[in-house]
């Protein structure tokens, strides 16, 4: 009885015989194949005029979910993909290429590290736009299967991935000109400055000696701008083999000095999951805690920790698996929707206790390691000049400042230009400092935090390399509950690419069938 329910609920086959006369004890189905969208009605698509008196109704369970295949062409319709997040996109069509373009949901949840729902959506929509097709195995499993110039097609049907190219080159552009603005107005505040410190000075002389002896302190101020300038030209081929090797020049690195240069752990997540759904794939859909502790956030081991297994739940909720318990009461976590594959590529389930990680993992990281923040990556020389001149940047609009409350005549010319833009120039020359020193003091904590996550995975990893007998045990049971079923084309038995009256399907041979999952 348990075979038939675990049959009805993965391929849910039923033969309906459709007499010309009275109708039959059940009422007479189509096959219909439904394309789940947000924005259009459901649409019923009867494969081809069926000549015989009969007709299967496939149903089969995709991810969790069981429904009926769903239609893959929309004559007139919009294109699915363009509905689609682009990097989920992006990444179901690197798993679509890496398998071959023939992959089942599993294949590209795990390759892709998508949520399964994530990954059927994808599929659906790019076998919609792209003239892809379904195969449906004896087992009852979809798979998806794509031209090799799917990739062409859907670039000429989607505006969307055309214009991208052109909107992420847009957004360089913008950020470069930000960063290179940022450094300009340094140079350009510390000209406006001290230009207009020497105009003050100047409107204020009143007899010929202190005017000499305010050309020589005029001589001695002026000349910090011009022997700045006169550096930058001199020190030209210099910078420009550190803007080679750094990939900054040295108005960057002003920028790069005040608010950094990024999260150095962009796409961690991404990276995340991909570990995960593949070492979950390649071992069989069966796995430990101990195994997905080293690409997770968990506590350092102790013996409060060692049987807190919640940190499991969110690759559960991800990946739709369950845990089991075997016969030895371990708790173990299978992966159905990962266990089934349209492609040996990736190899079958691999033993590993102890010292067999390494051909395990085959050059990937024993454990997800996240990279510290980096206070600038302009080198030593660079942040150095980047500081000089952001003092004397500091060091002119604090004197500026004094001499604007000192004067008693309305200014006119620069000097009025310079006092409408006071403000701004004090607001900048204050945060030129303060925002690195209040980064200075966060990157401090945020470091010492990824530093005590890597350690804690690291120490996971550890465990994994030399296991004790408790753990040698879990993870052999793991490996024997392990089952990877890899679906080659001799067990397809259905596929959307042809009509149904074309396939080679016998009459007795469905009636068997039929009768076999009535009979259990």
């Amino acid at each position: 009885m348990a075979a038939a329910t675990t049959a009805s609920i993965s391929l849910s086959l039923h033969l309906r015989l459709r007499p010309p006369l009275p109708p039959p004890r059940r009422p007479a189905r189509y096959a219909a194949f439904l394309l789940p969208t947000p924005s259009f009605l459901p649409q019923r698509l009867r494969l081809a005029p069926c000549r015989p008196t009969w007709r299967p109704d496939v149903r089969v369970r995709a991810g969790s979910s069981i429904g009926a295949l769903p239609a893959l062409a929309r004559p007139g319709g919009a294109v699915e993909t363009d509905r689609l997040p682009s990097d989920v996109r992006d990444r179901a069509m690197e798993a679509v290429d890496h398998f071959g373009g023939r992959v089942t949901i599993g294949d590209v949840a795990s390759r892709a590290g998508l949520q399964l729902a994530q990954a059927e959506r994808a599929l659906q929509a790019l076998a919609a736009d792209t003239e892809g097709f379904l195969e449906v195995s004896e087992d009852g499993e979809v798979l998806y299967v794509f031209p090799k110039d799917y990739r062409t097609k859907l670039a000429g049907k989607s505006f969307r991935m055309r214009v991208e190219p052109l909107v992420d080159k847009a957004k360089e552009v913008g950020a470069y000109l930000v960063r290179v603005s940022f450094g300009t107005a340094l140079i350009a505040s510390i000209v406006l400055v001290y230009t207009t410190i020497i105009a003050i000075l100047s409107s204020s002389s009143s007899d010929e000696d202190s005017r000499g002896r305010r050309r020589r302190s005029y001589g001695s101020t002026i000349i910090i701008p011009t022997d700045m300038f006169w550096y930058l030209d001199a020190d030209y081929y210099r910078r420009r083999r550190v803007e080679k090797e750094n990939g900054m020049n040295f108005i960057e690195s002003v920028f790069s000095f005040v608010f950094g240069d990024g999260d150095p752990n962009d796409g961690l997540e991404e990276k995340r999951w991909k570990m995960i759904g593949q070492y979950i794939s390649s071992n069989g859909g069966v796995v430990t805690a101990e195994e997905l502790a080293p690409f997770l956030d968990v506590p350092p081991p102790s013996e409060e920790s060692k049987d807190d297994e919640s940190f499991i739940l969110p690759v559960l909720l991800r990946f739709q698996g369950h845990p089991e318990v075997d016969e030895q009461g371990n708790i173990l976590y299978r992966f159905p929707s990962l266990q089934r594959t349209a492609s040996s590529k990736s190899g079958g389930s691999r033993e590993y206790v102890g010292t067999k990680w390494s051909a395990m993992f085959g050059g990937v990281e024993k454990y997800l390691e996240e990279k510290p923040w980096k206070f600038s990556k302009a080198n030593a020389a660079e942040k150095a000049m980047v500081a000089g001149l952001g003092g004397l940047n500091l060091f002119g609009v604090i004197i500026l400042g004094n001499l604007l409350k000192q004067m008693t005549v309305t200014p006119g010319g620069l000097i009025s230009f310079a006092a409408q833009l006071y403000p701004l120039l004090q607001i900048y020359a204050g945060s030129f400092f303060a925002i690195p020193l209040f980064r200075w003091f966060l990157l401090r904590k945020t470091n010492n935090d990824i530093k005590k996550r890597n350690t804690a995975r690291e120490q996971r990893a550890q465990e994994l390399l030399s296991p004790d007998s408790s753990l040698r045990r879990k993870l052999l049971s793991a490996r024997d509950m392990a089952q990877r079923k890899v679906i080659t084309p001799e067990e397809i038995v259905y596929t959307t690419e042809k009509d149904l009256s074309e396939q080679d399907y016998e009459v007795k041979e469905w009636e068997r069938r039929f009768k076999e999952l009535e009979s259990e």
